[in-house]
């Protein structure tokens, strides 16, 4: 039984992480119609994979960027309307404990798009704190499945070995996992290096999506050790990151201007050419714009070779998230 024939997935997506979130990305509502722009040209030239979750979104505005997302579908009438998928992770939040938790989490999530969600994934294993809690919400994602109220499974920060187990416990109900979601960028090569999670997902037929492609920022050359930084939280780490990642920064900015291209661009075209659709954030128009041009050329092998070594020598890695599992 499958229904990830109607699940279809391009070669780039689109976070909305920060469509509601004040703490980190400094949202207010004032942005709602830039975001409306930045979601109607991304579907227009075939980004048509928004990614989203139930928590996102700071206190009061909680599932703020689910809202935003069924309104913006609704409203939307141009081409690619057909392709767009709206893919929610289910935070496995300690007082989700049954199957049924799961269940209403997403029915409350497709209310709030005024749809029915169409990728549903398990936004973190609770394997590293809380293993026994594990079983049941993935029985519940399985449940959403087979009822026919979401096209597909997908699971995020799922490292090798916690992947093949999970593989296996749907494979017995006959459901396939769609996608897996980690964070990969040139600064955070780790669940692909280390875990070796891309030759595990080409095995059992999982595509990878990599968020933080642009690694909340600094791989797109606007900030230097100088300043000025970002406010808040990524302010903090990129003093701390910047100083270590010069030569692979000077490593983009030499292929971005061969190429006559941007170095977010370079970084994220590296993502596509090691086999992952990445899904960088876009809350204005020109960022949008940018993520875009990433799409319809690719870098060489020597230039790929040349991005590793960089990414490879550099002092300082991202951050990994506590929830990767190994």
């Amino acid at each position: 039984m499958t229904n990830d024939k109607k699940l279809f997935l391009p070669t780039i997506g689109c976070g909305t992480w920060a469509w509601g979130n004040r703490l980190l990305w400094g949202y207010d509502e004032s942005m709602d119609s830039q975001l409306q722009a930045v979601f109607d040209l991304c579907v227009s030239h075939g980004v048509t994979l928004f990614d989203t979750g139930d928590s996102y979104g700071t206190g009061k505005l909680n599932g703020r960027s689910e809202l935003l997302l069924g309104r913006f579908t609704r409203e939307y009438q141009g081409v690619g309307k057909e392709n767009i998928c709206i893919a929610t992770k289910l935070a496995a939040y300690p007082w989700r404990l049954t199957r049924q938790s799961m269940v209403r989490a997403c029915q409350a999530s497709a209310k709030r798009l005024g749809k029915n969600v169409d990728l549903v994934q398990m936004h973190w294993s609770t394997a590293n704190y809380a293993p026994w809690q594990e079983g049941a919400l993935l029985d519940g994602l399985g449940d959403l499945y087979e009822q026919g109220l979401v096209k597909g499974v997908g699971l995020s920060n799922y490292g090798s070995k916690r992947l093949k187990q999970v593989h296996k416990k749907f494979a017995e109900r006959g459901i396939s996992i769609a996608t897996l979601q980690i964070q990969y960028s040139l600064l955070s090569t780790y669940p692909v290096t280390q875990l070796g999670i891309k030759k595990v997902c080409d095995e059992l037929g999982i595509k990878l999506i990599a968020y933080s492609p642009l690694a909340l920022g600094i791989l797109t050359g606007k900030y230097s050790e100088q300043g000025p930084f970002p406010k808040g939280i990524r302010g903090l780490l990129f003093r701390q990151l910047l100083p270590g990642v010069r030569s692979l920064l000077t490593c983009l900015q030499q292929i971005a201007q061969s190429r006559n291209k941007t170095m977010s661009q370079v970084a994220l075209n590296w993502c596509i050419c090691k086999g992952t659709i990445p899904i960088p954030g876009a809350k204005s128009v020109e960022q949008a714009q940018d993520n875009i041009g990433t799409l319809g050329w690719q870098l060489n092998c020597g230039e790929i070779a040349e991005l590793d070594k960089a990414a490879a020598s550099t002092d300082k890695k991202m951050v990994q998230n506590i929830f990767q599992t190994k």
